[in-house]
């Protein structure tokens, strides 16, 4: 085998990881969508923040933030949302469509210290804090 192969091999087994670590996660956040549902926990439209960080738009997503600085969301599909947006004119005027994206099994993994969160731990806060959570 040459470094090629070598770099090849790791970077499959890369994925085969990151795609075991969504499959479990989207499992949890399925779990979560249930019991916020059977809670009563109501859903909310959620927001989206622009890439320069000046404003948030309206989404077509409604779900929960997952996370108080509302940079991350569960949409009442079971889907795993990024609240990020180029924030245009467009985006401005009729809201921003936002597509799902693999849920990690840490919030924020590679972030300044004490701002990643383990996704169980997230999904139990944000279940525990009820309505009032936000």
């Amino acid at each position: 085998m040459d470094a090629r192969d070598d770099r090849l091999e790791m970077a499959d087994a890369l994925a085969r990881q990151r795609q075991a670590e969504s499959r479990a996660a989207s499992a949890l956040i399925q779990a979560f969508v249930s019991d916020a549902v059977a809670a009563g926990l109501a859903p909310e439209t959620l927001t989206a923040r622009t890439y320069d960080g000046r404003s948030r738009v309206r989404t077509s997503v409604t779900g929960w933030y997952l996370k108080r600085d509302r940079s991350v969301g569960v949409g009442t599909d079971g889907s795993f949302y990024v609240l990020s947006t180029p924030g245009g004119l467009r985006e401005r005027l009729r809201g921003a469509h936002l597509s799902p994206a693999d849920p990690p099994l840490e919030l924020g993994r590679g972030a300044r210290d004490g701002e990643s969160l383990p996704l169980d731990e997230a999904l139990r806060k944000r279940l525990a804090g009820g309505d009032s959570w936000g």
